[in-house]
């Protein structure tokens, strides 16, 4: 079965697009024919800009599959959660069609990453939350965190929903673009890869620095 990756965030703003977009660019510099999705995007109309800055990262153009919107089912105007955003156009966000537009791109694709919404307990209707789509699917999931104030909260309690709900992760992500205090930054990687160890042993940690250049390449070999 050809891969699939989801790339899941503590919260908003964490840094999902940023990871999802070098991630692809990784795979792709190792001759892995891949593609991104975003699984849906709000505060945006016509294509998904998360989309945009994946392609971009990827040194790539825009692709067939971007426009077929198999890449992103659902753009959403209004900025908020996807729920609140698909009620306000008259939109049912079919989770059928989100694992089905995944597969397409599963089929044609060697590999795919697939960047979230948010955190895991983000509604994507009014019955059910990311969490429940990743039970669903059963995903391999690179969780994404930074050293921004709360994330150690944020971070320990998304790990012990996942252990809960037995959603496999794979990989953590600590992205440097929030760090601040170099005391701070190292203790809290420090903590997070002994705190990875105790929820799932076989994941490994992976850190993305500052990015100075769209063509940075960070080596994501302990994940894949």
């Amino acid at each position: 079965m050809k891969p699939v990756y989801f790339i899941t965030g503590i919260d908003t703003d964490a840094g999902k697009s940023i990871v999802t977009g070098v991630f692809a660019r990784y795979l792709k510099e190792k001759g892995v024919n891949v593609i991104t999705q975003k699984l849906s995007q709000t505060g945006c109309v016509g294509m998904s800009e998360d989309i945009h800055t994946h392609r971009t990262l990827m040194n790539s153009e825009l692709l067939s599959e971007d426009y077929e919107a198999l890449t992103c089912p659902y753009v959403l105007e209004f900025p908020s959660s996807p729920h609140l955003a698909a009620n306000r156009e008259g939109v049912l966000i079919d989770t059928a069609l989100l694992s089905a537009a995944t597969a397409e791109l599963q089929r044609r694709f060697e590999c795919v990453l697939v960047e979230g919404v948010g955190g895991l307990m983000v509604p994507l209707t009014h019955d059910i939350n990311l969490v429940d789509y990743l039970v669903e699917c059963n995903y391999p999931l690179i969780l994404v965190t930074s050293g921004k104030i709360g994330s150690i909260n944020h971070t320990l309690l998304t790990l012990e929903v996942c252990v809960q709900k037995g959603l496999n992760v794979v990989g953590l992500v600590f992205n440097h673009f929030s760090s601040t205090n170099e005391i701070i930054t190292a203790d809290t990687i420090k903590l997070f890869r002994s705190k990875l160890a105790s929820y799932y042993p076989e994941a490994k940690m992976v850190e993305v620095p500052i990015m100075t250049s769209e063509n940075d390449l960070v080596d994501f070999s302990a994940i894949v």
